[in-house]
């Protein structure tokens, strides 16, 4: 499924939930300041659950994140693309979309300074947003042809070592068709989204959000012919643990399941999907540029 960014079929937003960094200095603070904003816009204002647990902000009421489908129209994140990818896994598939607010650097997916939000919120919630869907990987493991564990991940599913251990061996089918046997200290599966992440740290390419295709990137691999290399998205991945010890396949770096040599981790396209909504005057090639620090000028030809 291809991520597509459209300015259309625009949608009214009354009920907005908020989720986010609760560890942050002064969080309850701007939380509150956010949720000013928004009645004043004319929205009613709920906590995610597990926010409201953690700050001590009574006077909000709170909707746990598996019932936003039936009780709420917009979810906006306080935080960054960590606390994204926390509640985004949660609420994947419920057709409920998410705005980020960023209470530091900018982020790929958290893309609104702090400081801009009253003015940024104020317009899209007029409607003058675009819409950013993005598709997530469902894995499950098996063990003996049975399934031991399950995960999602809208970044990556990376299978690896501890950092005492040895080189892992995987062997990696395609569709079926074997690909190769490997000699590392592991093997990133990311989308398009998650391209930016680990898997860029590991030399893999960026791909633009609207990309449907899935990367994987070895880790430090023994041969250094084993390169990166993109796959169609509709690819169903099968790795199996060959050799290694203390070896784990974690989703989104949020959920691990330990394995065993002879295990297979089967991954695809989940049916699933987040929808991003970003500024009118979104650009993905500045966030790249601001947070790789490309060359700000344009060419002069």
């Amino acid at each position: 499924m291809s991520n597509l960014k459209t300015k259309s079929a625009q949608r009214h937003f009354k009920k907005i939930a908020l989720v986010g960094k609760y560890q942050a200095d002064g969080f309850a603070h701007m939380l509150l300041n956010l949720a000013n904003i928004l009645k004043n816009l004319g929205c009613e204002v709920f906590l995610e659950a597990e926010t409201a647990q953690n700050t001590t902000i009574t006077q909000i009421s709170s909707v746990a994140a598996k019932d936003f489908q039936s009780n709420i129209d917009l979810v906006i994140v306080l935080g960054g693309d960590g606390t994204m990818l926390g509640i985004a896994r949660q609420i994947a598939g419920q057709d409920v979309p998410l705005i980020g607010i960023n209470m530091g650097t900018l982020g790929y997916m958290t893309d609104i300074p702090l400081q801009d939000v009253e003015l940024v919120l104020t317009e899209m919630l007029k409607g003058h947003y675009e819409s950013d869907n993005r598709y997530l990987l469902e894995a499950e493991v098996y063990r003996n042809d049975q399934i031991i564990g399950t995960g999602s991940a809208l970044n990556d599913v990376v299978v690896n070592r501890s950092g005492i251990s040895g080189m892992l061996e995987l062997t990696v089918r395609v569709n079926g068709q074997f690909m190769y046997n490997q000699r590392s200290d592991g093997l990133i599966v990311a989308t398009p989204t998650g391209s930016t992440a680990y898997a860029m740290s590991a030399g893999g390419p960026i791909l633009h959000p609207s990309v449907a295709g899935v990367v994987l990137a070895p880790i430090a691999p023994h041969a250094l012919s084993n390169r990166p290399i993109v796959l169609p998205s509709d690819s169903l991945i099968e790795i199996e643990l060959v050799g290694g010890k203390d070896v784990s396949v974690n989703f989104d770096m949020q959920s691990l399941t330990r394995l065993q040599v002879g295990d297979q981790i089967k991954i695809k396209q989940s049916q699933k999907t987040i929808t991003l909504l970003h500024p009118i005057d979104h650009s993905d090639y500045r966030a790249l540029r601001q947070k790789l620090h490309w060359n700000e000028h344009p060419s002069s030809f």
